[in-house]
């Protein structure tokens, strides 16, 4: 089953438990361990979870529930072998690098709406 995820730039946990049919705690573990997930925070410490997020949290749902990995199985899956690589700064600062590029999106989009 493929869930369908909403048009929308940002989600709190809860909508993304529904959409991907589990628990908020089965996701912030699933954060803890694939360091693929991080969410934006905002000031009160709350997750914000994008599109690309969503997207990466049902692989790994597929792998562990209907694929049956472990979670080191899946890790290995999703990261290629070695995960030493998603760990390092080069990941955070690709992560950086991608949220930049969606707040420019985002602007530019205001800014056609403005005119």
């Amino acid at each position: 089953m493929i869930a369908a995820i909403p048009d929308k730039v940002y989600f709190r946990i809860g909508e993304v438990g529904r959409i991907l049919g589990v628990e908020p705690y089965v996701i912030r573990y699933w954060e803890s361990e694939f360091k693929s997930v991080r969410p934006a925070r905002t000031r009160s410490s709350q997750r914000l979870y994008r599109k690309k997020d969503i997207e990466e949290l049902l692989k790994i749902k597929t792998l562990l529930y209907d694929e049956r990995f472990t979670i080191a199985g899946a890790k290995k899956r999703l990261y290629g072998g070695s995960s030493d690589q998603s760990e390092g700064h080069g990941g955070r600062d690709a992560f950086f690098r991608e949220l930049l590029g969606d707040i420019k999106k985002e602007l530019l989009a205001i800014r056609n709406i403005l005119g």
